[in-house]
């Protein structure tokens, strides 16, 4: 195994404190990589702050935050019980329970039912519109563990999950899905596809050999500039989505923090080693700058 790689079933902090089937049910959702929850987190906060909501409509932001802790967790454990002979293959996945055996797969399926409950008490504190709209992500949420099998770009179906919250955001407060919150999900759906290539960098070797896709992969030695071009479309596409709201060029200001982040994610990327999750998981602060963004046009 390659000493650089980070497993990601490793307990620390709290989770290593924990009996081992509590232990066990936090680490298959992930509850111990936050970072997982926040990317799917913020495009939702987004919409509802350049919707006009952030301020007014902060309870939904916190259901939103809630919704996306839950069901980060339920598409963890339905992608481990799907994928459990693929993570045993794999070196930073080999030690999660299903795909070492150390959890059954039926107490994984209690365990995502439990979730998913959890997702309908948000689902419910939303208008009817926006429960629809949440709701049609349900297939592609299902088929997503089956895209690496059959493709060799997962991340853009993973782009299209992990972006949806902002459709529901948009929905739930502008009561349809008009321009600007469209054009923010499309920019949504290129920067999950630019630093989820950096995230699949840490696997390359790995899903080379056993013929998985993954747009690492597939992006060969461009890697970094296909992560700039992705980078590059998401900011586009949020300047127009931020000009659809407010028409003036003060209001694109508020993007160039976001636009400097994503700069230094590139310019000082490094291919091997730890440097691929630093980058990734340094998404987290870039979503925060985004809705920052968002919210100064939205309440203007």
């Amino acid at each position: 195994m390659n000493q650089t790689i980070v497993p990601d079933s490793q307990a620390r902090g709290i989770l290593a404190r924990l009996p081992e089937t509590p232990r066990m049910l936090a680490s298959l959702a992930r509850f111990d990589r936050p970072i997982g929850w926040w990317l799917l987190f913020w495009p939702g906060a987004w919409a509802v702050a350049l919707a006009g909501g952030g301020f007014a409509r902060w309870p939904l932001i916190a259901w939103l935050l809630v919704g996306s802790i839950a069901m980060r967790g339920a598409g963890c454990v339905f992608n481990d019980i799907v994928d459990r002979d693929l993570d045993a293959k794999v070196a930073r996945t080999a030690v999660r329970p299903l795909a070492s055996g150390a959890m059954r797969v039926r107490t994984a399926w209690l365990w995502l039912l439990a979730l998913c409950l959890v997702g309908l008490i948000v689902l419910l504190q939303l208008t009817l519109y926006a429960q629809v709209v949440a709701l049609a992500s349900l297939a592609l949420v299902a088929a997503y563990p089956f895209m690496k099998r059959i493709t060799g770009w997962p991340q853009a179906w993973l782009g299209m999950v992990f972006s949806w919250a902002a459709l529901v955001g948009w929905s739930e407060i502008a009561g349809g899905l008009t321009a600007p919150g469209l054009m923010l999900y499309a920019g949504a759906i290129f920067w999950v596809v630019g630093y989820d290539t950096i995230y699949a960098l840490q696997d390359r070797e790995d899903d080379a050999l056993i013929g998985i896709g993954s747009s690492a992969l597939s992006m060969g030695r461009h890697v970094r500039a296909g992560v700039s071009l992705c980078y590059a479309l998401a900011l586009t596409l949020w300047a127009l989505a931020l000009w659809q709201v407010r028409p003036q060029m003060l209001g694109l200001v508020g993007l160039l923090p976001m636009a400097g982040h994503l700069l230094w994610q590139v310019a000082t990327l490094k291919e091997d080693g730890i440097d691929p999750l630093v980058k990734f998981r340094s998404n987290r602060f870039a979503g925060l700058l985004m809705f920052l963004a968002c919210l100064v046009v939205g309440s203007a």
